[in-house]
């Protein structure tokens, strides 16, 4: 009987069927086909927007930051030392085993906990100092934040955002101080590579002032900080500060994986660390960010319910139009002995092959706007709003897969209850309105 429906339903859609209803079967087609391409690219975007974004607060500020605790959160200048038996500690962090506490309906099972590895270790650790000062060029004044930094921390971190110039050079010659300036201070203060700039500071109640050169200019989008921070040697603040060479006010470590952060954050905090240092993960030190993104989750999930909907509707719309033509059909089918399930079937697998067809026009359709942002990012952003010059494009296959299945299974299941209208049909009436 299964082969009998899949013929017939076969058969139904290579039939010439009326044109109203070859009108309907593509517009519903088309409806499937443009609810799967907008499925495929909101979860593309939405992934592209949390990978970019994260990567730029990450790269900028590392996954984890180490300083005093006694430290005030709004930019106090307090040394630590800068070599201590913890650091190479944290250094050589490897992959962790911990146990990760079990929950069900959003509440911890007590006496009952799971047994985890984290996905990888400490890549890298970079120690820092922020210092506020005032930037002056000619007329102009600009306050920022001056971060100092080593040399592998600008070769590494920095690289991707260069858009003119170089990453600090390191040296502890204090008459070759050079300074990397944001996009956005750089267009305000009139600078470029190679210009010539004097940066005061207040420090123990006197004024201080050095003259730096601009060796290159970054851009991050991420406009809290391009509109503040500059970075310099480390060397450079120690001299400013009076600090001895290896005193620093804080480390940035770097993650292998990000999906470690919250795990390493508390092993690090609370089995590494002397009690006069703090660990605090950048999303607690940022989360107004975090929770913009936590915030596109749900616009992703309202977007796919939306489009799952679009098409169920159309879907529903288009195989009750197909009962009601093949009334004769069913008639006929009935009066051969064929059950009600059986001819259920054969609607079933018609708008199988219905909502098949719209899916593979829908792949083709979202995957190729997808390549073509990725290869030319026609899809232009506002940067100052979005954090991104143009719309981010990642394509996760499991994603893909998962909404090609998804929208296959919840609408052919949703197509069920409509087919007991056939049970409605018997074979005299059909026959007679024929």
């Amino acid at each position: 009987m299964g082969n009998i429906g899949h013929f017939i339903a076969r058969r139904l859609m290579q039939h010439n069927q009326r044109a109203f209803t070859r009108v309907i079967i593509r517009i519903a087609m088309a409806a499937i086909a443009v609810s799967v391409a907008v499925m495929i690219l909101t979860t593309a975007v939405i992934a592209g927007f949390k990978k970019e974004i994260t990567e730029k607060i990450f790269g900028f500020w590392g996954h984890i930051h180490i300083t005093d605790s006694n430290i005030a959160r709004n930019f106090e200048v307090v040394p630590i030392p800068g070599e201590a038996p913890f650091y190479d500690t944290i250094r050589n962090i490897s992959r962790l085993d911990f146990q990760e506490e079990v929950t069900a309906f959003g509440k911890p099972v007590s006496d009952f906990a799971r047994q985890k590895t984290t996905y990888g270790g400490v890549k890298s650790v970079h120690p820092y100092i922020i210092l506020p000062g005032l930037l002056s060029s000619g007329s102009r004044f600009h306050g920022v934040l001056l971060k100092g930094v080593d040399s592998s921390y600008t070769s590494s971190a920095m690289s991707p955002f260069l858009m003119q110039g170089r990453a600090i050079a390191g040296s502890r010659d204090s008459s070759a101080a050079e300074i990397l300036v944001s996009k956005q201070i750089a267009d305000k203060m009139h600078l470029q590579a190679g210009s010539e700039i004097v940066l005061s500071f207040i420090t123990d109640g006197r004024q201080l002032k050095r003259r730096f050169t601009v060796c290159g200019i970054y851009n991050t989008g991420l406009e809290e900080y391009d509109r503040r921070f500059c970075l310099v040697d480390i060397q450079k603040l120690r001299s400013i500060l009076g600090w001895q060479n290896k005193e620093i006010q804080g480390m940035e470590i770097v993650l292998e994986d990000v999906r470690d952060l919250d795990v390493m954050t508390d092993y690090i905090y609370t089995e590494i660390l002397p009690p006069q240092f703090y660990a605090e993960s950048i999303r607690q030190k940022f989360p107004s960010i975090f929770d913009w993104l936590n915030l596109q989750d749900i616009n992703e999930e309202i977007i796919i319910g939306l489009m799952i909907l679009v098409a169920i509707i159309n879907m529903v719309t288009v195989l009750l139009i197909l009962i009601l033509e093949r009334t004769n059909m069913i008639g006929i089918l009935s009066s051969l002995g064929m059950t009600h399930s059986g001819i259920r079937r054969i609607f079933l697998y018609h708008a199988g092959y219905i909502i098949a067809n719209g899916l593979l026009l829908g792949n083709l359709l979202g995957l190729g706007i997808a390549w073509a942002q990725m290869r030319f990012g026609f899809i232009q952003l506002d940067e100052a709003n979005y954090y991104l010059s143009t719309a981010p494009v990642s394509l996760q296959w499991s994603n893909v897969l998962l909404i090609n299945a998804g929208t296959f299974l919840i609408t052919l299941c949703a197509l069920i209850l409509p087919t007991y209208l056939v049970t409605r049909i018997t074979p005299v009436k059909a026959l007679r309105f024929s």
